[in-house]
């Protein structure tokens, strides 16, 4: 869901905003804030708060997904990238980008997909899962922008005997599009770079490099469920 126009009024403000001053950008990022943190509320119920320690990546998501290019720049922040957000468990990974859906425009949209329900479909449906996370609907130019959600905490299954890693064959064939269309893939993960490649492969880490601009939360971060 974009930004509303009483939204995109509120992050215009002229109020000091967290970038430094040297960096130009249209928008008030306190306000931003603001707006998300009541949108929170409104979903996660009112003792929804955004931890003041984790604004500096506050910043760097909600510029991403403003398109605001030169705090990206400033930040090291490809647009033409995805997102692959990572940190522990329980530190608000999740929520964030549901909450960053927000402030996009209808050409960014994506949906968040938990990897651990995409397995159950593979069970269920078998290799068209595949397809249908990757390719869209066979036959057609339709692919959507998806954000997996909590990628490791899938397993490897078979199916009719055969073992499969459904994420890495999703993920394997979503880089061919980044490639050729530009597809765009966001991933939420508590698995470190290491993790990811003994559970993966070298060719999906060295893909991921890639395809997804990497941001992270400190591994010693509260848990925000407690």
């Amino acid at each position: 869901m974009a930004m509303d126009s009483t939204a995109n009024q509120t992050a215009h403000s002229s109020s000091t905003p967290p970038p430094p001053k040297t960096t130009s950008s249209p928008y008030d990022y306190d306000r931003v804030l603001d707006f998300l943190e009541s949108k929170g509320k409104e979903h996660y119920g009112g003792r929804f708060r955004l931890d003041a320690a984790d604004h500096p990546i506050l910043l760097k998501l909600a510029a991403y997904f403003l398109r605001d290019e030169p705090i990206c720049r400033q930040q090291d922040i490809r647009l033409d990238k995805g997102i692959m957000l990572t940190g522990p468990i329980g530190c608000g990974k999740t929520s964030l980008m549901q909450l960053m859906r927000y402030l996009t425009q209808p050409d960014n949209r994506y949906v968040v997909k938990s990897t651990r329900d995409i397995t159950f479909e593979f069970i269920q449906d078998g290799y068209d899962v595949i397809h249908r996370y990757s390719r869209g609907k066979l036959y057609t130019a339709e692919h959507r922008h998806y954000c997996f959600d909590d990628l490791g905490i899938e397993n490897n299954i078979k199916y009719y005997g055969n073992e499969c890693n459904v994420m890495a064959e999703i993920l394997l064939s979503r880089y061919d599009l980044f490639i050729g269309r530009g597809l765009i893939t966001h991933i939420t993960t508590n698995l470190s770079a290491t993790e990811i490649e003994e559970a993966y492969g070298n060719r999906l880490r060295s893909r991921l490099r890639e395809m997804v601009n990497l941001i992270g939360f400190d591994q010693g971060v509260k848990d925000k469920r407690r």
